[in-house]
């Protein structure tokens, strides 16, 4: 099995798995106990949530640990618009369905919200951004990489444009954090959603950051815990292994990012080169490391990726939780694809683990399985 789908999810790490084990079967104490095993699990979550806090430059009690970066985006930006009796939000057309759909109940709801148009690459225009704010202008989202085309977005530069202006700035951060350096502070980022198994961290659990200062009211409703913000007793084998994933992450940063950036680069050179009417999709050098999204003129990616798979490679053809859909990418119709550029669209998403040798059996196979579907014209 060649596993090329690391933005859908990651593998979790052998040593990050240790650090959880413990917590579902002998410190299986509930954080809110005062007994011994409770105030153990208790430590064991602020340990993590202090090792996320180091990740990104901010603090300890500015994170809040939600079940993923879903409920993050949910919560960051319906409590962010409660905040206020009206106004208006800013987002863009190439966000997650976490943001795009929680901005369109938000709109059911009395909000006025603006849809940014991106460019080819997929990036924010600055110069419209400005344009769109408004005096009434309460909330900005914008993404930090897409997940799909891997496009990183100028996040400082809208975060300057949102502090100068008194905006409350929230970035989905869930494909770029553990990937890129992110000092939420040094950005002027006032909210930021981020989950755990696009880190090889476990799924269900996340984050949600919350620069502090910010009234921002509770998801959750119920108990006190984390702050009285998001009730419910805390997944503390999940919260460990978050923490164990970001400290990981963290530490190897660099050598590992360079080595994705240079096998993206050596498959990305070979898909162009070596198969006809193949284009890139993103930005060609502001995109995450291990990022590669292409289209295919002359056939449809859900066929490639059902040829791929029986061939033992894995892959998507965009976002996970649109898997399936008919309708072709939002994204790829965003930065202009005709449809059925769109529907030609293959994401081969990259680890520390893939090999050069993987990539070359990928190329391969990739190259027959489009020839055969051109020849079907499927």
């Amino acid at each position: 099995m060649i596993y090329l789908d690391n933005a859908a999810t990651t593998r979790l790490a052998p040593e990050v798995l240790e650090e959880m084990l413990p917590y579902f079967s002998e410190n299986y104490g509930n954080p809110g106990s005062v007994c011994s095993m409770g105030t153990a699990a208790k430590r064991a979550v602020n340990g993590a949530r202090e090792s996320i806090a180091d990740s990104m430059g901010a603090e300890a009690g500015e994170i809040y640990f939600t079940a993923g970066g879903t409920e993050a985006d949910n919560w960051a930006l319906k409590a962010a618009a409660l905040a206020h009796k009206g106004g208006h939000i800013i987002t863009t057309r190439i966000e997650h369905h976490a943001v795009l759909r929680t901005c369109s109940y938000l709109e059911e709801k009395g909000f006025e919200v603006t849809w940014l148009d991106v460019d080819r690459y997929g990036m924010v225009r600055m110069e419209e951004l400005q344009a769109a704010v408004r005096p009434d202008t309460i909330l900005i989202s914008v993404m930090f990489a897409n997940n799909e085309i891997g496009t990183l977005e100028p996040i400082a530069e809208i975060g300057a444009l949102a502090g100068k202006r008194g905006i409350l700035f929230h970035t989905d951060a869930v494909q770029a954090y553990g990937q890129v350096p992110i000092r939420v502070r040094e950005l002027g980022i006032d909210l930021m959603s981020v989950s755990a198994h696009k880190l090889n961290g476990p799924k269900g659990v996340g984050c949600l950051y919350v620069r502090n200062g910010l009234k921002l009211g509770p998801f959750v409703h119920g108990g006190g815990q984390e702050r009285s913000r998001r009730a419910g007793t805390e997944n503390v084998p999940g919260i460990v292994g978050f923490g164990a994933a970001a400290r990981r992450a963290v530490r190897n940063m660099g050598a590992r990012t360079a080595r994705e950036t240079a096998l993206r680069d050596y498959l990305l050179e070979r898909l162009l080169k070596e198969i006809p009417d193949c284009r890139l999709n993103g930005h060609p050098r502001l995109r995450l490391p291990g990022n590669v999204n292409v289209s295919f003129s002359g056939i449809v990616g859900e066929s490639l990726l059902i040829m791929l798979d029986m061939k033992g490679i894995c892959a998507s053809s965009g976002a996970a939780c649109t898997s399936g859909a008919l309708e072709p990418s939002h994204v790829l119709l965003a930065i202009g694809l005709q449809e059925e550029e769109a529907r030609g669209a293959l994401r081969l998403t990259l680890s520390e683990e893939n090999t050069k040798q993987e990539l070359d059996i990928a190329v391969q196979e990739i190259k027959q399985c489009v020839l055969r579907l051109r020849e079907m014209h499927i």
